[in-house]
């Protein structure tokens, strides 16, 4: 599904040179949609780029760290100046497990800036654009974690439930604007060795819970276009999103935390 995107008519993603926002990228240029992508300097967002150039399509890159805000505003500001934006994919994220009060300030700071800030600065600053070109669409990357507090975790649970409500929230407010507002509550994805490790060793729990990034790609964006407000991927995270629904909070939490908690445990950074 293509939706209704004119040829001078762009999607921004975030995060795009690897992972997910890659599979993004691929996907919207699929389905010939041209793309803005952004990710960190040296991150060979360009190789990404020329990928959707072959597919037909014209795609622009910018290299910047979106946790400064001054480069955020650059870069939106010349998003603005130069492109009519019709989706916005905020996927840029990052987490991790860790003892709280073992962590660094910067490590807490990375993960609420990237996940919270950057998802609302840049929604805030490209919503003008977005407007005029409506109707038009926001999708922003949340999990299936927001919807568990999370010891050994903390603050990725927390930002992402920001992100939940974020989406919500703002969902309602564009409702008659024509701009079309989703989040997507997604579970574990093999995006980095480190990841795909993890899955390993949560056994036949951690394979029943994973999809490919290019199925959650292709399968949000279907959703986002047919304005679904939540979008859960896959059999198996349904069943869990429903089960997490139904499970009190205070029990939800102890159980992930003690899962944690061994998790921690096998790799040295807890007793």
């Amino acid at each position: 599904m293509k939706g209704n995107i004119e040829e001078t008519e762009y999607a921004v993603v975030t995060g795009a040179s690897c992972g997910l926002g890659k599979s993004f990228a691929i996907d919207l240029a699929s389905r010939k949609i041209n793309t803005i992508l952004i990710s960190l300097p040296g991150e060979n967002i360009a190789e990404v780029c020329d990928e959707c150039r072959k597919k037909g399509t014209e795609s622009h890159f910018y290299e910047a760290d979106l946790t400064d805000r001054s480069e955020l505003l650059r870069v939106t500001e010349e998003i603005n100046g130069k492109y009519k934006v019709k989706i916005l994919i905020n996927n840029a994220g990052t987490g991790g497990s860790t003892v709280f009060e073992q962590a660094s300030l910067k490590y807490l700071e990375n993960i609420i800036e990237l996940n919270t800030g950057v998802t609302t600065f840049l929604t805030h600053e490209l919503i003008p654009n977005l407007k005029k070109n409506a109707p038009s669409y926001i999708l922003n990357i949340s999990s299936l974690a927001s919807m568990t507090p999370t010891g050994y975790k903390t603050v990725y649970p927390a930002s992402k439930n920001f992100v939940r409500y974020l989406s919500i929230g703002l969902r309602e407010e564009l409702k008659d604007s024509s701009v079309s507002v989703s989040v997507a509550l997604l579970g574990p994805m093999p995006t980095k060795p480190e990841i795909v490790e993890r899955i390993k060793s949560q056994g036949w729990v951690g394979k029943f819970l994973t999809v490919t990034t290019m199925l959650a790609a292709r399968k949000c964006i279907d959703k986002m276009f047919k304005g679904k407000s939540t979008i859960v991927v896959g059999i198996s995270n349904k069943f869990s999103y429903w089960l997490l629904k139904c499970i009190p909070e205070g029990l939800r939490a102890s159980i992930m935390t003690k899962s944690m908690k061994n998790e921690l445990r096998c790799q040295g950074i807890t007793k």
